[in-house]
């Protein structure tokens, strides 16, 4: 596998937020998405869930199920308990050739939430991110034992969001463990997405695209803003709309066999979906290539 350019539905319909987009259809997704030019998507919460009826679903626009986000809770039950919650979802994945599965932990986060400002996140202390490691890598051994890759999503709002934090996980966690690198959570939380390629390259499974509009993010942090409304405001954009070296983050990336999606979370009845879909894929065709990956 090569490089392969997937997108997200939130370009459409959000899931943290339902009513951004909640009126489209996902076939108006799905067809929109395949006209734009990607190859794949990811599941969001308008899929079906079973495998007959998400091929079905797929099939006539030629996409490809790319991978599908699962909140983990392993701050509260062990990588035993975990796999049983994320069974449905593991077969789904399995079932569909998806290689990876995405995941982020979710126990006590604030990204989902309107009115809790990003300065109230979880943080874990030593003792936390032993526990946390210890079970994530113990999940992530379970998946690779059902051919599933475990990528790890940094966020906003939850307890993997700074530089800092990114390097505590890959520091104590095992290889099953592998990194999604998502360009816009790692610039908003602080951290060069270039340099966290260079460094982690060999651990990077899955990759996620979107811009940085600096001005919002200024503003999100003088005033306190929660995730939700920053993204209402416009702190996400695709690729080359905003300030991100998109090509020394793939010039570090090179050799990366995998998807790479363009997951910009904007708010549909401002940021025309399809218009922002083929900018972000023209946009990234073209970074590939003066990257030299295409």
């Amino acid at each position: 596998m090569t490089i392969r350019i997937g997108t997200n539905p939130i370009a459409w319909s959000n899931d943290d937020m339902r009513e951004l987009g909640g009126e489209t259809p996902l076939d108006t997704c799905l067809s929109e998405a395949r006209e734009a030019g990607y190859e794949g998507i990811e599941l969001g919460h308008k899929f079906p869930r079973s495998p007959d009826a998400l091929r079905a679903a797929l099939a006539p626009h030629g996409l490809a199920c790319v991978s599908g986000w699962y909140s983990s809770a392993l701050l509260e039950r062990d990588a035993d308990a975990e796999l049983q919650a994320a069974r449905p979802h593991l077969d789904l994945l399995r079932a569909m050739g998806s290689p990876v599965m995405i995941v982020a932990e979710t126990v006590n986060a604030v990204h989902g939430e309107l009115d809790v400002p990003l300065s109230r996140r979880p943080v874990l202390d030593g003792d936390g991110w032993d526990r946390f490691a210890t079970r994530l890598t113990a999940f992530a051994d379970l998946l690779l034992r059902e051919g599933i890759r475990l990528v790890y999503h940094h966020h906003m709002g939850t307890v993997v969001q700074s530089g800092a934090d990114i390097e505590t996980l890959m520091a104590r966690t095992g290889p099953s463990v592998q990194l999604l690198l998502d360009t816009g959570h790692a610039t908003w939380g602080g951290a060069d997405p270039a340099v966290l390629a260079r460094r982690h390259r060999d651990r990077i499974g899955h990759v996620h695209v979107k811009d940085v509009r600096p001005d919002v993010r200024r503003q999100a942090e003088a005033e306190e803003w929660s995730f939700l409304r920053s993204v209402l405001a416009g702190v996400y954009t695709v690729p080359g709309d905003g300030c991100i070296d998109f090509v020394s983050v793939f010039r570090a990336l090179r050799g990366y066999s995998g998807w790479v999606v363009v997951e910009a979370e904007q708010d549909p009845a401002k940021a025309h979906p399809l218009t922002y879909a083929r900018l972000g894929y023209r946009n990234l065709q073209g970074v590939l290539a003066e990257a030299g990956l295409r």
